[in-house]
């Protein structure tokens, strides 16, 4: 990976950014597309935008910027947050955290607070805590201390840093699914550099993890309307000890992009990212979605009077918890491989199944 990139990476992950509050990382990725794209902006729904070419129809590459996160919901007499999870938390996860508060003066940090086991009755130690166990310590005295840092409505997210470990793997927070928007732009910077027959638009798209109405893909590829569509997403890698393979699919860190066949995904466009993984030697793996995938896919799919869609899917380890961890290897493939699609897409494409 190109050291811009992986700086442009690393200033994309620490960002804060919790679904309907994505500025923060959305800058970020604003200000790396401003280096190369023809078109930068941004809508009243929180995507932000980067164009080769033209306006006008043409590809349309979206990887959702936003990421897990929490809300403060109430603030006590004595100073204590009582919070809500924005998006789906594994609770156990969320015990002795630290966090970071997006506050209306700049971040606010603090730490999860939960009784200790000393204090808990032995009958209920090995019960499983819940959000509405525990509480966020920011360390202040009295409510009216914390209402001049913090109010309800505030979001925050897990304070954890990035670490980069052997082989080229990388552990995170907002691994899911920073790495889309990052995976979409860095298509976008080899585009610029051979430039393909139609415009591309790269979408980094909002509010994807509580999209129950489609969020910012959906909103996006209404305003858009693009011959062709690729989501970029994470996947579960099951690689990991206990994951049933026969379940979930053989999946690996390193192995390459995942490409999804089933539902929301058009059979023309999937064979065209099969027939260009294997013709420019990326590895890949397929997956099944039989029902939905759970991605943006599904809102760009019916979106307007349909949109012929593809998702390439990153394997990533621990997904929804403070240390996701992905391959850089298979981000470098899975941008490769968006660039050669919309290398092979003209202005009249045929992508209805026969």
């Amino acid at each position: 990976m190109r050291d811009d990139s992986r700086r442009f990476l690393h200033a994309l992950l620490d960002a804060p950014g919790p679904s309907g509050f994505e500025t923060g990382p959305a800058r970020v990725w604003r200000a790396e597309a401003e280096g190369f794209a023809d078109h930068v902006g941004a809508d009243v729904s929180g995507n932000s935008f980067a164009r080769l070419g033209p306006e006008g129809p043409g590809v349309m590459f979206a990887g959702h910027i936003d990421e897990i996160g929490l809300m403060v919901v109430h603030v006590d007499d004595e100073g204590y947050l009582w919070f809500d999870p924005i998006g789906g938390w594994d609770d156990q996860v969320l015990v002795g955290q630290r966090v970071i508060l997006l506050g209306r003066a700049g971040p606010v940090r603090g730490v999860i607070g939960k009784k200790a086991i000393h204090l808990i009755e032995k009958e209920d130690r090995d019960k499983v805590s819940k959000p509405k166990d525990l509480w966020i310590d920011i360390g202040v005295a009295n409510r009216a201390e914390a209402l001049e840092r913090v109010r309800v409505g505030d979001a925050g997210v897990l304070d954890t840093t990035l670490l980069e470990l052997p082989n080229g793997r990388l552990a995170s927070r907002s691994l899911d699914n920073r790495i889309g928007a990052f995976v979409v732009l860095e298509a976008l910077r080899l585009l610029a550099a051979d430039r393909p027959r139609v415009s591309v638009t790269a979408v980094a798209t909002a509010q994807e993890e509580i999209a129950y109405s489609g969020g910012g893909a959906r909103t996006s590829a209404a305003g858009l309307l693009p011959l062709a569509a690729i989501v970029v997403d994470v996947t579960h890698a099951t690689d990991t000890p206990a994951v049933e393979k026969k379940q979930h699919g053989d999946i690996r860190l390193g192995g390459g992009p995942v490409l999804s066949r089933g539902s929301s995904l058009n059979p023309r466009v999937v064979d065209l990212l099969i027939e260009i993984a294997e013709a420019e030697r990326i590895p890949y793996a397929l997956q099944a979605a039989p029902r939905f995938t759970a991605t943006d896919a599904d809102a760009i799919f019916t979106a307007t009077k349909g949109i012929a869609t593809g998702l390439v899917s990153v394997p990533n380890r621990y997904m929804h918890s403070p240390n996701e961890m992905v391959a850089l290897d298979d981000l470098d493939r899975a941008a490769a491989l968006l660039a050669g699609f919309a290398r092979r897409v003209d202005a009249n494409p045929d992508f209805v199944p026969r």
